[in-house]
């Protein structure tokens, strides 16, 4: 396991969300991404809640934005390294932002996610 600061490990997660391509960053709606600085649930590392993009209707307002959490203790216990943290927030916070876009864990898989 490795230590990063907090706010180092923020800085991580803001470059993995700025270097989501314009267009996607553009289509996000009414979500919000926060770090917790604990391990979180077991074998997670990052978490989305809310409702996919491809499963919002017309019906769909007046809701609290969808959350996609970064856990920062699970994914510096993943790692030996900082450039291994980087690497691994920009994987969790790619594979979190396509469960906003309602891509499921077995597409992800299939697309080695």
């Amino acid at each position: 396991m490795i230590e990063v600061a907090p706010d180092r490990f923020e800085e991580m997660v803001a470059a993995a969300l700025d270097g989501l391509p314009d267009q996607l960053g553009r289509l996000m709606r009414n979500v919000a991404v926060t770090v917790e600085h604990d391990a979180g649930p077991p074998g997670l590392l990052g978490l989305y809640q809310g409702v996919p993009l491809t499963s919002r209707t017309t019906h769909y307002a007046g809701v609290l934005p969808d959350r996609i959490t970064i856990y920062r203790l699970a994914i510096c216990a993943v790692c030996r390294t900082q450039e291994d943290v980087a690497v691994q927030v920009r994987r969790t916070v790619v594979h979190e932002v396509a469960h906003h876009f309602g891509i499921g864990d077995a597409r992800l898989r299939e697309l080695g996610w």
